[in-house]
């Protein structure tokens, strides 16, 4: 069986779980192939001993770009695209070369992704009423149709049954999550003089990176923030830091979370949206005990009191109460890590999710649908 993987993205968690889920595909005995925007991206596949070829796709318009794949599909028995462009060439190319296809979604419009998991989510300010209605009654249904061309793989069970109640079909959605190879005892973070919490993410609104500063700012227990990500509310997250005069540190996109992850005592995801965030389940391989809001797909990582705490989203009085509960209590901390550690290894394992791939596209390759 050959598989052949296709990304444009730049960076972020998708990259991430290819790079997790291809290795341990090929270790099953499947022929792989990945096709990925950039040389740079291609190059760190070869370097984990999986063949890859850089095919850039600029946009959605991007016909000739999309013709490269033309012959790189070649005999291929699985397409497997992960983000909108590639599902919208990969999967046409895909069936017009005879393959069975397969989207991973991960993720939807930052405008109505507060909507998974919590379908009374209000809708993102300064957002018009026709743009939502757009997405929910426009753009839902060409993904619902675009995923008709095949089969659909949803991160968490809460994107599942949002898909489910927007007119995708029962028999073409699947969930998969993600996976991670377990990290070494090292991540486990050592004594600090100062609680130190840390958030991996997009600085973009639905992230929620301001309630989890409005938090700090609440928090009565010293308290330092670590922030790792990029996004076009960097500049205004650094002012309001600085005005509530916290003790953050903005360090950018970070490729490589483990030597950072070490530095915390505590991962924070304050998201207002989100679908199965890879951050998390770093953490928690890490031993890192996770604050989490009660949206998307975290509640499926993150079982509150036992690897971490759940709080409602934009509710910083409520998260300031989990940063100082977990701040006071350092085998609480501890606790928490462990079973997070636990839970990772027996259900989100990097081998455990790729024979779980592996099993969907020998089902779908037996099938005549």
């Amino acid at each position: 069986m050959r598989v052949v993987y296709v990304s444009t993205i730049e960076r972020g968690g998708p990259l991430t779980h290819l790079r997790q889920l291809v290795p341990k595909v090929a270790e099953a005995g499947v022929d792989v192939h990945v096709l990925c925007g950039r040389e740079e991206h291609a190059e760190s596949f070869r370097r984990l001993g999986v063949p890859a070829t850089a095919v850039p796709i600029a946009h959605k318009l991007d016909l000739r770009g999309a013709g490269r794949l033309w012959p790189l599909l070649e005999a291929a028995d699985v397409v497997h695209t992960h983000d909108r462009r590639a599902g919208l060439f990969g999967r046409a190319v895909g069936r017009l070369r005879g393959a069975k296809v397969v989207h991973t979604l991960h993720g939807l419009p930052e405008e109505i992704a507060a909507r998974v998991g919590r379908p009374d989510a209000p809708d993102p300010p300064g957002v018009s009423s026709g743009r939502i209605a757009w997405l929910v009654h426009g753009y839902l249904r060409l993904e619902a149709l675009l995923g008709s061309l095949g089969h659909i793989v949803a991160p968490s069970q809460a994107m599942a049954d949002f898909l489910l109640a927007h007119g995708f079909a029962a028999r073409h959605v699947h969930v998969i999550p993600y996976g991670i190879e377990p990290l070494s005892k090292n991540g486990v973070p050592g004594k600090r003089d100062t609680f130190t919490a840390g958030v991996a993410a997009n600085l973009e609104y639905w992230k929620g990176i301001d309630v989890l500063i409005e938090a700090c700012a609440e928090t009565k227990a010293p308290l330092r923030l670590e922030i790792y990500g990029v996004g076009s509310l960097g500049e205004a997250l650094e002012r309001q830091a600085g005005e509530a005069g916290i003790d953050a540190r903005f360090h950018g996109f970070v490729r490589d979370m483990r030597a950072p992850l070490a530095g915390l005592d505590a991962l924070v995801q304050p998201s207002r949206a989100d679908n199965l965030p890879l951050a998390i389940l770093e953490a928690m391989a890490a031993g890192l005990p996770v604050i989490g809001t009660r949206v998307g797909g975290i509640p499926e990582l993150v079982v509150d009191g036992e690897t971490g705490i759940v709080v409602e989203p934009e509710q910083p009085a409520a998260l300031a109460g989990a940063l100082e509960r977990l701040a006071a209590d350092s085998a609480l901390r501890a606790e928490l890590g462990r079973r997070g550690q636990e839970r990772v290894a027996a259900h989100f394992s990097a081998a455990e999710i790729g024979s779980r791939t592996v099993a969907l596209y020998e089902e779908l390759c037996e099938s005549s649908t």
